[in-house]
């Protein structure tokens, strides 16, 4: 099995998320006592948060280019990203560390794009569905992409930084989402993308009109394949 670096702590509830699921993907696709080689280096998100807001990606970049570069030094043969945000510095990331990187985005285009969705709707941090980062590279692969009007980005965004990341889940901010959701289904989406790790704490596929699809695990499902292929 190959060593994979985990860079997370962005936020620790959807990094535990991903530790869980990768161990899980491996013991199931090898079976006995098998678990995921894994290195992670778990940041302090409050700093990185700030600088989120502050518009400072140069020092976002900075803090996970260092972390990423540990993972280097301690045998990592590649990265995963646990977050969708901050693949806004993915390639700083991947040039800090000279390995290379499981963009998120990439598995979550496939899974559309296997599934027949070519118009699907984003809910993310409102980094993720404002700027060209995360929507162009999903464009870049056949999709179109509706993100939700600027109160709904709003609703969003602060649920997942006054909630979720904070290990809170309410039943009211999940009835929250799903209004946001039907309002992209009446703007005729065809799928939703929970485009924020944490997201997954709140809905789950099943939950809405249209099929969800989950970004964190299938960044697991691709993290899971990189360490067990040949």
């Amino acid at each position: 099995m190959r060593l994979l670096g985990v860079l997370g702590g962005m936020s620790w509830t959807s990094t535990g998320l991903y530790y869980r699921g990768l161990n899980a993907g491996v013991a199931d696709r090898l079976g006995g006592l098998h678990s995921a080689r894994l290195l992670l280096h778990s940041v302090d998100f409050a700093p990185v948060a700030q600088a989120q807001h502050d518009g400072d990606w140069d020092l976002t970049a900075q803090v996970l280019g260092a972390a990423a570069g540990t993972l280097e030094l301690g045998g990592a043969e590649a990265i995963l990203l646990a977050t969708n945000t901050m693949h806004r510095v993915a390639g700083e990331i991947e040039d800090a560390a000279g390995l290379p990187l499981l963009h998120i985005a990439d598995p979550t285009a496939a899974a559309l794009l296997a599934d027949g969705r070519r118009r699907v709707g984003l809910l993310a941090t409102r980094f993720t569905m404002e700027e060209r980062f995360y929507v162009g590279r999903l464009h870049e692969q056949g999709l179109d992409v509706v993100v939700p009007g600027e109160r709904d980005r709003a609703t969003v965004h602060g649920i997942i930084y006054d909630e979720l990341v904070r290990d809170v889940v309410r039943p009211e901010s999940r009835d929250a989402y799903l209004a946001v959701v039907d309002r992209l289904v009446a703007a005729g989406v065809e799928a939703v993308v929970l485009g924020c790790t944490e997201i997954t704490l709140l809905l789950q596929d099943g939950d809405a009109d249209v099929p969800l699809y989950d970004t964190t695990a299938l960044h697991v499902a691709a993290g899971v394949d990189w360490l067990c292929a040949d």
